[in-house]
């Protein structure tokens, strides 16, 4: 999908980027914000029926994130649940700009509409359901569909053929390095939470 919703490609379809990428960056952020309020709230639920301390969530997660770097790095995806399924892009020759690009930025901020390529998009569910707040888990899951959405935004360059194969192949090229970053990024959140729990446990 990064390179389908381009200023060229919108041009070639008589859409503008502008509004196409404005609808898939709302549709994402909102749609991530749902999921996890929905998530926060089912989670404050179990929390007060099973007596869950603020530190007991801290600690599931730490788990949760160390799970999922397991995970990632031991290439397991395909025994985790994941539907098999991309964005259609057949949409694009069917509706406006607006909608196709509210549609993809809905599923992209859900998270598990489409096919899960890291561990991450459940650590970060994970990080909803244990969430202190509904209110919380709106904020981190609005947070996770505005970043999901904001990598589109490299191909809002692509103004001509070369600049399209230039993408392609930079998205090929930082393959490996993202998932390092990724990967890095993840180890150092899990180690925070695991030592902000251990702080209040001490307390």
């Amino acid at each position: 999908m990064l390179t389908s919703i381009t200023p060229l490609g919108e041009w070639g379809r008589g859409q503008r980027y502008t509004v196409t990428f404005t609808a898939l960056l709302l549709g994402s952020t909102a749609a991530g914000a749902a999921i996890g309020t929905v998530a926060a709230t089912g989670g404050a639920i179990l929390a007060r029926l099973f007596e869950l301390s603020d530190s007991a969530r801290l600690l599931l997660l730490a788990s949760a994130i160390a799970l999922g770097v397991v995970i990632d790095l031991a290439g397991q995806l395909r025994r985790i649940p994941s539907v098999h399924r991309q964005v259609n892009e057949r949409w694009l020759d069917v509706y406006r700009g607006w909608v196709y690009g509210g549609g993809f930025g809905v599923q992209l901020g859900l998270g598990i509409a489409t096919v899960v390529t890291t561990a991450g998009v459940y650590v970060v569910l994970a990080a909803c359901f244990l969430s202190p707040t509904p209110l919380v888990g709106m904020i981190v899951g609005g947070a996770f569909g505005l970043v999901r959405a904001l990598t589109v935004l490299p191909a809002s360059v692509v103004r001509d053929p070369l600049a399209l194969q230039r993408l392609g192949a930079g998205i090929v090229r930082w393959r490996a390095p993202v998932r390092i970053i990724a990967t890095a990024t993840d180890v150092t959140a899990g180690l925070l939470v695991a030592f902000v729990a251990a702080l209040q446990i001490m307390n």
